[in-house]
């Protein structure tokens, strides 16, 4: 399997059994984005359009979005609507400027009102138009004053014209005539080249802007609003906690295995048995407060261990028993004692060591014990051959399991094997703790764990 379709599997176990906790999870991160929406004023955004006549390149273009939200032309738009408290440093992180197709310069302005908005962004339109042309209106660009020293050249030369017109006289004569027609002629294709040159005359096209029209009055707030904060808010909340629990089982260090959990102990592998019970069978005990809100929350649910599979018929399950039983008598010399530890806490393992000490009917005698993870103390040795491990998968680490291993040493015991109980769904019609007949468990708690079977 690809840790793709285990990544799909581990989600879809998140949202079976945990879906209480995200649903409240997204509840609260609804709740910081609304909290947040009442700490960011609603503000509003509109757009004016300047169209550039002329021939311009995109670095041009470029240029003049620059000038639009230059701090002169805003500070000169500030000035014209006198709203108190706005200068034109404020409202210079208010104000942008684009370039769009079509030679059209889009100023958007923002404002905590519509009304506001729309002033804004017309008032810094109709600033940046007078300013681009008196910039044009003043330019010393030698290229720029090339056109009008050409058409005073011009002027001039229709001026030369009309004298050398005057001094050829009236005469009728053919030279005359033609003089006068050839000189007509000059004058009237001086006049057209005149105004030829004014009309692609660049600068004095790029001169004339326009704003085409005011500026919409904008009929929504804009982005983020206090709706988009409130999704934002419990979307981020619901993927934080599934990128949790993806993390917490990514790093958590829980044995899964059962050759893990043999190295842990320092013994054999003797078997698995199944225990009868139903999705809830890892969830623990407990009372008060905390215990409630856990199973309200869905939180006592183990989420990360594969549901339980169905087990088969009840003898099959004795079976595994039985077999765990024989090989505990082919390994243990008389007389066949032995403590049974149990990880306390864990009850699906309880379950088994009841089963297991039934199964046994007495050869091997066993004794099972509940034993604390986090101060592991093991009843002292009477005249047990050692100690058998039963326990869980996927519900302790490494250094819990050498805890225990270490107590059982510490009170003369030698750890035998270890047994790995695993819950399995039932029929509801079988009993899930049916023994044979005449058998009795032997089970151990507090101080009765330190006296034998009478």
């Amino acid at each position: 399997m690809s840790d793709e379709t285990i990544r799909l599997v581990a989600i879809g176990r998140i949202l079976r059994r945990r879906w209480r906790l995200l649903a409240v999870l997204a509840v609260v991160g609804a709740l910081v984005g609304y909290g947040t929406s009442l700490l960011i004023p609603p503000s509003y955004t509109t757009s004016a359009s300047v169209l550039l006549p002329g021939v311009w390149q995109d670095r041009e273009l470029l240029t003049q979005a620059e000038i639009a939200t230059s701090s002169v032309v805003v500070d000169r738009a500030a000035a014209t609507l006198g709203w108190p408290g706005d200068s034109g440093s404020k409202l210079q992180d208010r104000v942008s400027a684009s370039a769009a197709d079509g030679n059209i310069i889009k100023i958007s302005g923002t404002a905590d009102t519509p009304e506001h908005a729309q002033q804004l962004a017309d008032q810094v339109a109709q600033q940046f138009v007078a300013f681009a042309s008196h910039v044009a209106g003043d330019s010393t660009d030698p290229e720029a004053a090339q056109p009008e020293a050409l058409r005073q050249l011009v002027l001039q030369a229709g001026r030369r014209i009309s004298d050398l017109a005057a001094a050829a006289g009236p005469g009728q004569s053919v030279e005359s005539v033609e003089t006068r027609t050839e000189l007509a002629q000059l004058r009237t294709t001086l006049q057209d080249a005149i105004k030829k040159l004014d009309q692609v005359d660049p600068a004095a096209n790029k001169a004339n802007m326009v704003v085409m029209g005011s500026a919409p009055r904008p009929s929504g707030e804009a982005p983020p609003t206090r709706i988009q904060l409130i999704a934002a808010g419990a979307l981020l909340f619901f993927l934080l906690a599934v990128v949790g629990h993806l993390t917490a089982a990514r790093t958590s260090r829980r044995l899964r295995t059962e050759p893990e959990i043999a190295a842990a102990l320092g013994s054999a592998f003797l078997g698995t048995v199944d225990v009868p019970g139903d999705r809830s069978a890892h969830r623990p005990g407990g009372r008060g407060p905390r215990a409630l809100v856990r199973r309200l929350l869905g939180t006592d649910v183990r989420w990360d261990l594969p549901a339980p599979r169905a087990c088969g018929d009840e003898a099959g399950r004795q079976i595994r028993y039985r077999r765990v039983c024989a090989r505990l008598r082919d390994q243990l010399p008389d007389p066949r004692r032995l403590l049974v530890v149990v990880p306390e806490g864990d009850e699906t393992a309880r379950r088994a060591a009841g089963q297991l000490v039934a199964e046994a009917a007495g050869d091997p005698v066993l004794r099972a014990v509940d034993v604390s993870v986090s101060q592991p103390l093991v009843p002292d040795r009477d005249d047990e051959s050692g100690a058998l491990v039963v326990l869980s998968a996927g519900d302790w680490t490494a250094g819990e399991l050498a805890g225990i291993a270490g107590a059982c040493a510490d009170a003369g015991h030698e750890v035998v094997g270890v047994v790995v109980a695993e819950t399995v769904l039932d029929h509801p019609t079988r009993s899930a703790d049916r023994q044979p007949e005449g058998a009795t468990p032997v089970l151990a708690v507090g101080d009765d764990a330190r006296r034998g079977p009478e």
